[in-house]
């Protein structure tokens, strides 16, 4: 009855989101206290409720803080020097500007968000690229390459494996930089190769620059209230207050809790940047909307796994489903999750799968012997990390082609096959270094 229960609700849930029939928001309150009333849990529904909520207590902090972080140096100019560096070094050499647009997003890319990414990199590269005559969709490709290899403990994918599975992120995150490393090598070797491959094609077009030496710099133009906001002469202090944040969040997690860096660093960028009170203020409230919204899904969430764990329900399916697979299989569910997630990215948005598949498939594994922490990993190795650029349910796939001016089937076809190609060498990185059994 149980597992029913919880088939119903699950497969209610991914209807009412997949279809738009409900914001994720809704759809993760409103359908699992409905099934836990119906299921005659009563009044104890909300004690479910609140373990799940305290239970995702750390990971709402630090995502909060990470974006306000992330906002207020951004704010302030930390990555200007870089990014105009980087503009003025690549030339007009297609070897040279396919790997900086890469190595452009990657930095934009340590808040966080594949849009800002997007909106930075594209309208900022785009110019050289129609006056080199590099095909557009290389930048497209690019950039979503470097924003999809680059899952961070405080994007999305990441907090939300989290949130579901309720395991801490440095636990998640910590095997697994050195696969990002060389899911790194990878996207920039391609990205030299399709430079390249670009040079040799524009060395036999007439009157093209792609194989001319020499500068090429475009300059990025600010806006008066950009140029407000610039903090130019602490640079260095944000670096360096950056480098440490993120030092502790990876290499001392298990001593200093991230939320509580993260809660640190956004303080100090504050009092460093903007020591007036109104400007602090100012500064949080044009990133509060993204902090907030991030916030309540994940809380949401916290309903949705509370309840779902609280009333055995999750535990019921996976014993169900546990009859279906071949104990020796079990232990190859991460690596098998590793090689498709990527391509799962064009089914499910990121709220329906990590809440309503993941925790499915993680106790599945957990009851054939293997750890939810694999589990999880192998959904991150491409569920909307390396698949949110093409997915046609993310809007950041559809600013990626508004933005370079591409139909959305030109940037898939050209696109998809890198992203996977980058997710399965991942993959096998895990086989290889022993993240993952096989």
């Amino acid at each position: 009855m149980l597992a029913l229960l919880g088939l119903c609700t699950i497969a209610l849930l991914l209807a009412v989101i997949l279809t738009k029939r409900m914001s994720p928001l809704v759809a993760l309150i409103v359908i699992p206290v409905a099934a836990a009333l119906i299921g005659g849990f009563g009044f104890e529904t909300g004690k479910f409720v609140l373990a799940g909520l305290q239970s995702l207590a750390g990971v709402v902090g630090m995502f909060v803080f990470a974006i306000l972080f992330f906002g207020i140096v951004s704010d302030a100019g930390m990555l200007d020097p870089i990014i105009d560096r980087i503009l003025a070094r690549v030339g007009t050499r297609p070897t040279r500007i396919v790997p900086g647009t890469t190595l452009l997003a990657l930095l934009i890319h340590l808040d966080g968000s594949g849009a800002v990414t997007f909106l930075i990199t594209i309208p900022a590269m785009l110019p050289l690229y129609d006056r080199v005559g590099i095909d557009r969709r290389i930048l497209a490709c690019a950039a979503s390459m470097a924003a999809g290899v680059n899952f961070l403990p405080w994007t999305g994918p990441m907090i939300r494996a989290s949130a579901a599975l309720k395991l801490p992120i440095p636990e998640i995150f910590s095997p697994l930089v050195p696969v990002q490393a060389v899911g790194l090598v990878f996207i920039f070797a391609v990205s030299y190769w399709l430079g390249l491959r670009e040079e040799r094609r524009l060395a036999h077009v007439p009157g093209a620059a792609g194989a001319a030496p020499g500068p090429a710099a475009t300059a990025r133009i600010l806006s008066d209230a950009e140029r407000t906001l610039r903090r130019p002469d602490r640079f260095w202090i944000n670096l360096v207050l950056t480098a440490a944040v993120l030092g502790t969040m990876v290499f001392l997690a298990e001593k200093v809790p991230p939320a509580l860096m993260f809660m640190l660093g956004t303080a100090l960028a504050l009092v460093i940047n903007y020591p007036q009170v109104d400007a602090q203020r100012q500064r949080i409230d044009a990133h509060a909307r993204a902090a907030i919204l991030m916030a309540s899904i994940l809380l949401a969430a916290g309903v949705f796994t509370g309840i779902m764990q609280g009333t055995g329900m999750l535990r019921a399916m996976a014993q169900t489903a546990v009859t279906f697979v071949p104990p020796e299989m079990g232990r190859h569910i991460p690596f098998a999750l590793g090689l498709v997630s990527m391509p799962l990215s064009m089914l499910f948005d990121p709220d329906s799968f990590y809440f309503g598949v993941l925790p499915v498939v993680a106790e599945v594994a957990h009851q054939l012997g293997v750890p939810p922490v694999q589990v999880a990993q192998g959904a991150l190795l491409g569920q909307m990390t390396t698949g949110f650029p093409v997915s046609p349910l993310t809007p950041a796939t559809f600013l990626v082609c508004g933005l370079t001016g591409i139909d959305l089937a030109d940037h898939q076809k050209f696109t998809f096959p890198f992203l996977l190609a980058a997710s399965v060498v991942m993959t096998l990185t895990c086989v290889v270094l022993g993240v993952f059994p096989l």
